[in-house]
């Protein structure tokens, strides 16, 4: 062979060798990542060929697909719409997942490792592939009771199970319907994702976990009376409690709610205080204490830390590097401490459970389309905050602000409810944010709730925590126990 054929040939040779590898690269090693690329239509045909499972709640589906006429095979739907939309999230051609929808993706769409025996048997069986049953926590009854308190208001509740963790309700509003952004139009999709975006108050936002985090308040005095119980403080125990707090190095005042007096003395006790949330003996109560107790409080009750249910919580944050004026206002959740309303609602779980906080859950359980269990979310602990005898104090002096204090609002015939109220001022110009955490029964707690109406509501500037938000507490309260 001459020297023009040979390297003729060499360069073919080579051409083929960079084919082979380039295909091998495209088919192996890029396999996955083009699967998942959303602008691949046969990805999309393909996972939308295949029925998806539904999520359900009180044995009634709230998202589920069903055949239709159209390349895509399936058409995701949501009877539970706006009401449990920022649990379910959506399922969409055009914008993706979110939610439950995301989360819990590889179980709904049957990939998921749990499922490989199930997708062994429909291979050999012929039966046509399909995603799992995923079995929500959610009581229907008491998720609508809590809906329906809340009202055209904006805001968030959330119940929890304290024994167990199981999440009961979570509410937020505004809320969406996710039927417009699944159907198969991608043009319809498009116009409603832009309303939706264009909203006024953020409606795909869920805010009982995630979006912008809240001031919490005179809920936080929870944690301060915590950090106070932990350290050898009865409910008993004398606090000073002016009429007017001098934060020091500052010109500035601490002032009670309406510029009230606490006590004619000058002095009050933990339990009264808590009772009728004086800002002043708990502002002094934190700088006594000091911004490294409430921060260790804080963090041991689940602030600055990672927490999925199995959607990402964001997390509640208690602030670092703080002077003494930053520490009083800290110490009644202001300044900059922040929490999501689950947050709030597992304060008052661990205090309900004997100071034992539990993993929040949301998923009871996975199923295969036999209705074989695939998994089941077996309760555990997360953290102990709190002593039993620290539980108890506050169980008691919770009681207290219920039965006589500044959460009446909440009561319930024959039943002792346990709370806390809170009015957290937001920006200047804005009216308060109006907050209230409970459980009940107080001797053999069944939930625990938390409730915020974002600046007061309906009453706006005139809210407080015990007018607003307490009675939507109560409501959500009498769902579970009339369950």
């Amino acid at each position: 062979m001459n020297t023009p054929l040979r390297r003729l040939a060499s360069v073919v040779v080579v051409m083929f060798l960079v084919l082979m590898g380039g295909s091998t690269w495209v088919q192996f090693f890029q396999a996955a990542e083009l699967n998942n690329d959303t602008r691949n239509v046969r990805t999309l045909y393909r996972e939308y060929g295949n029925p998806r499972g539904p999520i359900v709640v009180g044995g009634n589906a709230i998202a589920l697909s069903t055949p239709v006429d159209d390349p895509f095979g399936y058409q995701r739907s949501y009877p539970g719409g706006e009401i449990y939309a920022p649990v379910t999230g959506f399922y969409s051609v055009v914008y993706g997942r979110s939610g439950i929808e995301r989360t819990m993706n590889t179980e709904l769409n049957g990939s998921a490792d749990s499922l490989f025996y199930a997708r062994l048997e429909d291979l050999v069986t012929g039966r046509q592939p399909q995603g799992a049953i995923v079995e929500l926590t959610l009581d229907p009854e008491v998720q609508q009771a809590a809906w329906d308190a809340l009202g055209d208001q904006r805001g968030a509740v959330v119940a929890l199970d304290p024994t167990t963790g199981a999440i009961l309700a979570m509410v937020s509003k505004p809320s969406y319907d996710p039927n417009v952004l699944a159907g198969h139009d991608t043009r319809v999709v498009n116009e409603a994702w832009q309303a939706l975006q264009a909203a006024e108050g953020d409606p795909m936002a869920n805010r009982a976990i995630a979006g912008n985090t809240y001031p919490p308040g005179s809920t936080f005095k929870l944690v301060t009376a915590a950090a106070a119980l932990e350290r050898g403080f009865t409910g008993a125990t004398e606090l000073q409690a002016p009429v007017e707090l001098d934060l020091p190095q500052t010109t500035s005042m601490l002032r009670n709610f309406g510029n009230t007096s606490c006590s004619p003395t000058g002095t009050t006790t933990l339990a009264d205080a808590l009772r009728i949330s004086c800002n002043t003996a708990f502002g002094q109560l934190g700088l006594d204490l000091g911004q490294e107790v409430l921060r260790e409080q804080a963090r041991a009750f689940g602030f600055d830390t990672p927490l999925d249910v199995p959607m990402t919580v964001t997390e509640s944050h208690f602030p670092d590097q703080l002077d003494a004026p930053q520490t009083a206002l800290s110490a009644i959740g202001q300044f900059e401490v922040r929490v999501t309303p689950l947050q709030v609602a597992m304060v008052s779980a661990a205090v309900a459970n004997g100071g034992v906080q539990m993993q929040p859950y949301l998923v009871q359980s996975v199923r295969s389309q036999d209705l074989t269990v695939v998994s089941e979310t077996e309760p555990s602990e997360l953290a102990t905050p709190i002593t039993p005898t620290t539980a108890a104090a506050l169980r008691d002096m919770m009681v207290g602000v219920v039965a006589d204090g500044s959460g009446t609002s909440a009561q319930i015939p024959g039943v002792q409810v346990a709370g806390k109220t809170g009015t957290a001022q937001t920006a200047e110009e804005a009216a308060p944010h109006a907050w209230f955490t409970a459980f009940a029964p107080a001797d053999a707690p069944r939930v625990a709730v938390a409730v915020i109406v974002e600046n007061g509501g309906a009453m706006g500037s005139e809210a407080t925590g015990g007018r607003v938000a307490a009675p939507i507490a109560r409501a959500v309260i009498e769902a579970v126990l009339a369950g």
